[in-house]
């Protein structure tokens, strides 16, 4: 062998061992968990199914908490509602942090609210949540704006005279409208071709992200980003909504009335002029664009997403529909619209609603999480920075908080009298400091929608209902509901 040859061997020989033992050292403190290879991680030990498969499976050797290294970064993981409850409300403020998603980190690249650490995010979020709730409970409250967007649906479906549809892009009209009234301070016509397209931008997005690539691509994201692939396809989408955002920005500057602001984008902009001559302040271009993707994307996608997969699952089990059918008769009759007051003298409607949100399971990984100091848990030490991932789905589907975790089944959310009952583990907004921010938004939309359209409508699919299959298209970051066309039959 040429010495040269033997050389190289050394040297790549000790560079194993020097990675391996490295590796080694800094998992010292860190849950147990599969022995990584070196830049590979525990790649060998990922299901052809996807990341979550991969978890649960590892969960079953390793327990509740446990160290995966995606690539060679580590990730905590923390499986169950008791551990996820235990590190994100008793530890609320060690477990703040937000970690990254690769196939979208270089749209955010820690900007706007839902991306964003330290002093940048409390910032945002203190705006965010004060500036919703003055335009979410202003002259129009939120229910309000609900309300008659509920009705524009209910025209909308009476248009189809019973054809079969796909409800995909009117759900997404219906809860894009709600954030837009608030953001833009305008709603957008179902036929709007722009409003559409943006749509699309979000749901073929979406469907990305949740992707088995994007999967992949977060292993091996610091090699895979210099090729062309699907998070070209990603960034392409999200660069043409935020070139959107920004002309609706731009607009809004030049027709501000200091003395009158229409929404979200005015208050943030009259913010940004009375810091202008702050030091290092977030209230930027670029935090207001990226925050408002953030609102956009994730106020019309999730809901929408929840009502699709929820009218599949009502056409499974008819006779669930039929039973909300009957308590909205009861309660509401059909000739006003439902309203929040109805929801406590509806449980069965609200339990069902409950259970389509635990059984869809929307987002199963849950957001990734960063520790903001060195964290000792279950006595274990979590070093600063380090990723953490609540699995959700773990808890949603947790045995000792459902007695059928892998059925649809809302009797999970009602006690032997027939009264909705809190459960510890339903948490499919997130728990923490990091919960969603529009979750009060997010609920009130799924009860009016809901009953809205099943106090004027019954539902038809035109296949058997055994013949329904409820397997999601795409399931990684996200949960996609299969493709589907239903009918809307005038009651």
């Amino acid at each position: 062998m040429e010495l040269s040859v033997l050389l190289s061997l050394v040297l790549l020989t000790g560079l194993l061992l020097l990675l391996l033992r490295a590796g080694s050292k800094a998992r010292g403190h860190l849950p147990p968990g599969p022995r990584p290879l070196p830049l590979l991680g525990n790649v060998l030990q990922m299901d052809r199914h996807g990341l979550l498969k991969s978890f649960l499976q590892l969960r079953e050797r390793y327990g509740d908490v446990f160290t995966v290294y995606l690539g060679s970064r580590p990730v905590v993981m923390l499986c169950g509602a008791d551990t996820i409850r235990e590190a994100l409300v008793d530890q609320a403020e060690a477990f703040s942090g937000r970690g990254t998603i690769a196939s979208i980190q270089p749209i955010f690249q820690d900007y706007g609210m839902i991306f964003a650490n330290g002093e940048r995010w409390k910032a945002l979020r203190r705006f965010s949540l004060a500036t919703m709730r003055d335009f979410g409970m202003g002259k129009r409250s939120v229910e309000e704006r609900i309300q008659e967007e509920a009705q524009c649906l209910v025209e909308e479906l009476q248009k189809t005279n019973g054809e079969l549809v796909d409800p995909t892009f009117l759900f997404q009209s219906i809860t894009a409208n709600i954030i837009c009234s608030i953001v833009f301070g305008e709603r957008f016509d179902y036929k709007d071709r722009n409003f559409l397209h943006l749509l699309d931008m979000f749901y073929q997005s979406f469907a990305l992200i949740s992707s088995f690539y994007s999967q992949v691509f977060e292993l091996f994201s610091s090699v895979m980003k210099h090729f062309p692939g699907k998070h070209r396809e990603i960034y392409k989408n999200l660069q043409e909504v935020n070139a959107f955002i920004a002309q609706r920005v731009e607009w809004h500057r030049a027709t501000l009335d200091p003395s009158m602001p229409r929404d979200f984008i005015d208050t943030y902009l009259l913010r940004m002029d009375k810091e202008k001559s702050t030091p290092h302040t977030e209230f930027t271009d670029r935090n207001l664009i990226l925050t408002l993707l953030s609102l956009f994307f994730a106020g019309t996608e999730t809901s929408s997403t929840t009502l699709r997969y929820g009218f599949l699952i009502l056409m499974k089990f008819p006779h669930i529909a039929e039973r909300v059918q009957k308590e909205i008769k009861e309660v509401v009759g059909l000739h006003r619209p439902p309203a929040l007051d109805d929801r406590t003298k509806m449980p069965y409607t609200d339990a069902v609603i409950h259970e389509i949100q635990r059984f869809s399971d929307l987002l199963p990984i849950g957001l990734p999480h960063v520790v903001t100091k060195d964290t000792e848990f279950r006595g274990y030490i979590i070093p600063k920075n380090t990723e953490v991932y609540p699995i959700l789905s773990s808890a949603l589907h947790d045995p000792h908080y459902f007695a059928k975790p892998d059925e649809f089944n809302p009797d999970h959310f009602l006690d032997a009298n027939g009264a909705l009952k809190k459960n510890d583990a339903f948490m499919p907004f997130s728990i923490g400091k990091r919960i969603c921010l529009g979750e009060g938004i997010a609920r009130s939309e799924l009860f009016l929608f809901f009953t809205t359209i099943l106090q004027h409508f019954s539902l038809a699919s035109p296949v058997a209902p055994k013949d329904i299959d409820l397997s999601p298209r795409e399931s990684g970051v996200g949960r996609v509901p299969p493709t589907y066309q239903l009918r809307f039959l005038p009651l």
